[in-house]
């Protein structure tokens, strides 16, 4: 009973060590925590002394943060093992500087013009974004034009940026949102759109034009959109015409936008399509400005003009003073629609097709069909259980024959075709055989 009582007790004395132990334990930090069970009992059976590591240290757990939502650290060339890094620091050429030097810009496209022409340049950005070798150049100017030389000189800007050290491949120019102004020449100022102020306006387009094409670069005119408010509209109209004629006249692209940004009816529509085909917002609330799902819309459409010169250059097709390649025939053979060649008949006339109203003769009729044809057998005089064969024999056709008659009246001639009875074409009223007779 004593050995009982004195293993009692010291159960005791073991349940209140380890529930001192427990109440004692304090976290140094909020963010460790300590196992009590593997210390204290680490403790008992000859471990180092309690909450305390081999070298004295207190023994804790650090909690690690949670790493879901973290991208991995390889994706941006980062590592956590300082021998790797050592490595990349050593002076050696690494893999990610050799693709860097791989990707410089090789292909310079210089965007030139106001506020439009600044944000074609951000969508053509993004348009070219999969191409490192391809680089967009901003060089726009806000509230410019070519009226107000005064203010910002574009003929002479032009000139500039052509004769800089950055070699340009291809120039796009999109100005004249700001050109509804009078044309002040020294004491004489010229009406916007009137004949002295077009004459005007034409030459310094040209000479915008004649400054890229000087140092062999092409250009790219991009027309003016549609506006909300129609006077507005119609003056960026009459600017198109002159900017399209000019760029005929010299012999480059012209992108027109006019008939993109505008609805079924031809009206301004600030809602379109994107390059997706999603229905989005293209323009901005004043009516003329992009917005950035509208910027890359337009941008789309100069993309394919700048490509032109890309292939080429990719190629080295161009040669000195021709900046895009001309396609060769066979090319030019392959890329024009086939127009439709209607084939000439037998006899080497040409067939006259005339309208079927007014005949100039009556058609010619066809022999009347009975309702019921005569019976025949489906067996063989020969064999009862074989059908019957159709002869191979093909009768001639005799073009003077009732029905060929008739197919050259109709189809050739152009003649009508007489109604039958009962037929689809019989429009004949006839009043139903009980129909009651009206009183005299």
């Amino acid at each position: 009973m004593a050995r009982m009582s004195i293993s009692v007790q010291s159960l005791r004395r073991v349940l209140v060590l380890f529930i001192g132990a427990l109440l004692t334990i304090a976290a140094p930090d909020a963010s460790f925590a300590q196992d009590p069970f593997t210390e204290f009992f680490g403790g008992l059976f000859g471990g180092p002394p309690h909450g305390y590591g081999h070298r004295g240290e207190p023994r804790v757990r650090r909690i690690m943060p949670h790493r879901e939502n973290r991208g991995p650290t390889y994706w941006h060339g980062q590592t956590d093992n300082p021998r790797r890094a050592a490595k990349r620091t050593d002076g050696a050429t690494t893999d990610q500087s050799q693709t860097a030097a791989a990707t410089q810009p090789t292909f310079f496209v210089a965007t030139v013009g106001d506020t439009l022409g600044q944000l074609l340049a951000d969508g053509l950005k993004e348009g070219f974004s999969d191409r490192p070798d391809v680089a967009i150049l901003r060089m726009g100017k806000e509230s410019s034009g070519l009226v107000r030389d005064d203010f910002y000189d574009w003929p002479k800007s032009a000139k500039e940026i052509a004769a800089d050290a950055q070699k340009i491949n291809v120039a796009v120019v999109m100005l004249g949102s700001n050109d509804r102004q009078a044309i002040q020449q020294g004491q004489e100022s010229y009406e916007p759109l009137s004949p002295r102020w077009r004459e005007i306006y034409a030459a310094r387009v040209d000479a915008v034009i004649a400054a890229f094409k000087e140092k062999n670069i092409p250009v790219i005119w991009v027309g003016l959109p549609v506006m909300k408010n129609e006077r507005l509209s119609a003056d960026m109209a009459q600017l198109n015409e002159i900017f399209k004629a000019r760029a005929a006249h010299a012999d480059i692209p012209y992108v027109d936008l006019w008939d993109a940004l505008t609805d079924e009816h031809g009206q301004y529509s600030a809602f379109g399509p994107d390059i997706n085909g999603q229905i989005v917002k293209l323009r901005s609330a004043d009516g003329v400005h992009f917005t950035e799902a509208g910027a890359r819309s337009v941008a789309h459409f100069v993309e394919g003009e700048i490509k032109k010169y890309y292939d080429a250059y990719r190629q080295q097709a161009p040669v000195a003073g021709v900046p895009a390649a001309t396609p060769s025939e066979e090319s030019k053979d392959a890329a024009a629609p086939q127009q439709p060649v209607a084939a000439a008949p037998a006899n080497g006339q040409p067939i006259i097709f005339r309208s079927p109203v007014g005949g100039p003769s009556a058609a010619p009729t066809l022999p009347e069909r009975p309702a019921v044809g005569p019976a025949q057998q489906l067996t063989g005089v020969g064999s009862a259980t074989e059908l019957a064969k159709k002869t191979p024999a093909v009768r001639p056709v005799d073009p003077g024959a009732p029905a060929q008659a008739l197919v050259r009246h109709v189809f050739v001639e152009g003649g009508d075709q007489s109604p039958r009875d009962n037929r689809a074409d019989d429009y004949s009223w006839r009043p139903p055989a009980n129909a009651a007779t009206p009183p005299n």
